[in-house]
């Protein structure tokens, strides 16, 4: 019997109104993985390849000839946007067949879920932090939820395979299936992941069962690409450069920016008229800027407001209202958008998707490209890259348009290699731990030390994390009212551990937006987000300060003042550069090719820094000499190496290299003093890399690296074991000194 003849009658029905001619080929592989199988499932296909019929066709065929006697299918999305997008689809499908489905979020109807709980079945879907909640609130109520569980399926897993809330996604899975005393397989969706082995193995953590990845021929991607670059004022880099450039040229534009615009939100607001797009920013304060200007020359041109805005600070009302008009096809607005809007949300004939400047990973241009192609039309994304003109005197880093080269890499990886980054393994999650652990006894009331561990410590993403560390963790916990002891020698949550809890805040594990006071002795400086770490720059008050210490609990950052400029800082990158991304990086600088999707300004732009990369010699010194005792090294790696190859030197270097003044561009260069010479510096650090020393030297004497929402309420001890261990990547960066080796001199010669 076929895949189709499998199918439930209402499932047939709906495919024969929908006017399809045949199935895809990863609604087959999907089929027959999901019939004739009891394993987990990890689905892997293009954008709009139809992913999630292929998963909910089986799936409600066999719940339609067995109905589950609770809640039969878990939907969990990392979006309340992707959740309310795919409730109308299965609604529909659903609805022949009696099968009811149901959304459990922030946003969502209480009264809808009063009557879950009142007659549990059907199709639950959630978000990560509403299924915390759940598990938190209602947990007298999980096993009459959940016992027939028969399949969670996570969409966009991709999503969160790298940081805490996946790890925090999975958490909640096995203690639901503990709780529930169900045994359900679990179906994994993405158009984007790299080694998919991985990934498998990831979905099946804390199970029983293995993960069975579908192959199939998948349908040909065809792009529509394009990467144009501008100065934000001034000449472009093709002033006198004559008609000889051979570059890609696009439609003429359907409307005329302004005099005064901006070039490169310009060139969009140029091509945006009569058209529906979406416009990727890479965060939710050029969000604002971009679609303020956009509106301005909308303003200054007479023309009707044809720009709206999508991001996760927005009201619900808001959002909701772009992605409704996204949804109308006959809609010619255009929204900006950071990534909100960037997973799985079929938001109809989008026409085309504009990034400014290169996103952080291959993953992220893969899914917003995937916003655009669907309905049987190319996917089509226009790269806008900016920058400011290099001042005369500027140095060689000044040289370099980073997001336009980034921009290059990220496209050619995936194009020559299918690159996708791979999942997140090695991490040390203490601030998970935590908060898993307050919610674990907030939620089952009085435990015991040892019950309390064998309920959390058991869990897959802590097996990594040791009895001893998790005794030292509980202690700290005790000693600070997080948790009390009683007087038969439980533990139940504290006072201040509930004040915790009781937040609704308390559901999710990434960290929200919190300002920090900046001090100098008495003067208050202003406040920033996400302070960077003891040492680093800031520039605050039209000046530049070292950070002297950071008071967590106050939010407070104590500084000085300090002559120089300021590098961008840690807290500033949302997100971990692939070391691969830098190396294509390189290549692209070091290679003669010419990529077919550049436009002429970026043509332009890229043979100037090719001109300055080989004029430097870059292709052969890491370290380049800027006159005097100022050098610059351009490691290659990407942000998490790149971090440990920094405090290395700061740390383990100083004193042989004579090293001073030393800054950051993460991840791309460090510049600093010294007072040896490239030979030696080769040397001196290929010594100290060979030499034994342990991780936790690469932690300032003072310095706390909160990095997780809850790492203030964790031992300092665990919180630098975390970052040392699980965050610094010492091997990427140890390897890329050893491959220096081949630098030095031999003596003989």
């Amino acid at each position: 019997m076929n895949v189709f003849d499998r199918y439930a009658p209402f499932i047939q029905d709906y495919i024969y109104r929908s006017g399809w001619q045949q199935l895809r080929g990863v609604q087959n592989a999907a089929g027959e993985a999901i019939f004739h199988s009891e394993d987990h499932v990890l689905l892997t296909a293009s954008t709009a390849s139809g992913k999630t019929e292929a998963a909910f066709f089986p799936i409600l065929t066999l719940l339609d000839e067995e109905p589950s006697r609770s809640v039969g299918v878990l939907y969990i999305a990392p979006l309340k946007a992707l959740i309310n997008d795919q409730f109308g689809r299965l609604t529909e499908l659903c609805e022949e067949a009696g099968i009811k489905v149901t959304r459990w979020h922030g946003d969502a109807s209480q009264s809808q879920k009063r009557k879950l709980l009142k007659k549990p079945s059907g199709i639950l879907q959630i978000t990560p932090e509403s299924l915390e909640s759940l598990l938190l609130n209602k947990y007298m109520e999980i096993p009459s939820l959940f016992h027939d569980l028969r399949f969670i399926v996570i969409d966009e897993i991709h999503s969160l395979l790298r940081g805490d809330r996946g790890l925090q996604t999975f958490c909640l899975i096995e203690r639901l299936c503990r709780l529930a005393g169900c045994d359900p397989r679990r179906i994994g969706l993405s158009a984007t992941i790299g080694k998919p082995e991985a990934a498998a193995r990831f979905l099946a953590a804390g199970s029983h069962r293995r993960t069975i990845i579908p192959s199939f021929e998948g349908a040909r991607e065809v792009w529509r690409l394009s990467m144009e670059h501008f100065y934000n004022s001034g000449p472009q880099a093709d002033e006198g450069k004559g008609e000889m450039v051979e570059a890609l040229e696009i439609e003429a534009p359907t409307d005329q920016a302004p005099k005064a615009a901006d070039p490169g939100i310009g060139y969009i607001f140029e091509h945006t008229h009569g058209k529906k797009c979406l416009i990727f920013t890479n965060s939710r304060e050029e969000c604002e800027a971009v679609c303020q200007s956009l509106r301005q020359y909308c303003e200054v041109k007479h023309e009707p407001d044809r720009f709206l805005i999508h991001h996760g600070n927005l009201s619900t009302s808001y959002r909701e209202s772009a992605e409704e008009e996204m949804k109308d096809d006959d809609s010619l607005m255009s929204v900006c958008a950071t990534a909100t809007l960037e997973l799985g949300i079929d938001i109809g004939r989008l026409e085309r998707a504009f990034q400014i400047d290169a996103p952080f990973t291959v993953s992220g241009f893969l899914q917003r490209m995937g916003r655009t192609g669907r309905r049987g039309n190319p996917a089509e994304m226009w790269f806008v890259m900016r920058e400011e003109h290099p001042e005369a005197r500027a140095m060689l880093p000044d040289m370099i348009p980073w997001y336009l080269v980034q921009g290059i890499a990220l496209v050619q990886l995936y194009l020559e290699e299918r690159f996708v980054e791979p999942p997140s393994t090695h991490r040390l999650p203490y601030s998970l731990l935590y908060h898993q652990t307050m919610s674990t006894l907030a939620s089952c009331g009085e435990m015991t030390p040892a019950e309390l561990a064998s309920r959390v410590l058991t869990l897959s993403s802590f097996r990594g994390i040791s009895q001893e560390d998790y005794r030292l963790l509980l202690l700290h916990l005790i000693q600070n009212d997080h948790i009390n002891r009683t007087e038969n020698g439980g533990l139940i949550v504290g006072l201040t551990g509930e004040r915790i809890v009781n937040n609704y805040k308390f559901y999710a594990v990434f960290q929200e937006n919190i300002e920090y006071s900046v001090r100098s002795g008495s003067e208050e400086l202003g406040t920033i987000v996400k302070p960077p770490p003891v040492q680093d720059k800031i520039a605050i008050a039209g000046r530049v300060w070292v950070v002297d210490d950071v008071d967590h609990q106050k939010r407070i950052v104590y500084c000085t003042l300090v002559k120089g400029n300021i590098p961008a800082y840690f807290g500033d990158v949302p997100g971990d550069i692939h070391t691969r991304i830098l190396e294509r990086m390189y290549q692209v600088l070091n290679e003669n090719k010419a990529y077919p999707y550049l436009m002429r300004h970026a043509v332009c732009r890229l043979e100037d820094a090719r001109m300055s990369f080989q004029k430097a010699d870059m292709a052969n010194h890491p370290l380049i000499h800027l006159g005097g005792n100022m050098w610059v090294l351009f490691p290659w790696l990407g942000s998490y190496a790149f971090l440990a190859m920094e405090r290395f030197l700061k740390i383990r270097c100083p004193k042989r290299l004579g090293l001073k003044g030393l800054t950051s561009s993460r991840p791309y260069y460090i510049q600093f003093t010294m007072h040896v010479s490239e030979q030696e510096f080769y040397q001196i650090v290929l010594e100290e890399a060979k030499k034994e020393w342990d991780p936790l030297e690469l932690v300032y004497p003072k310095e706390v690296p909160v990095f997780e929402k809850y790492d203030e309420y964790v031992p300092d001890e665990l919180i630098k074991k975390g970052f040392a261990y699980g965050v610094l990547d010492i091997e990427g960066m140890k390897a890329r000194i050893m491959s220096w080796a081949s630098l030095i001199r031999s003596k003989d010669r």
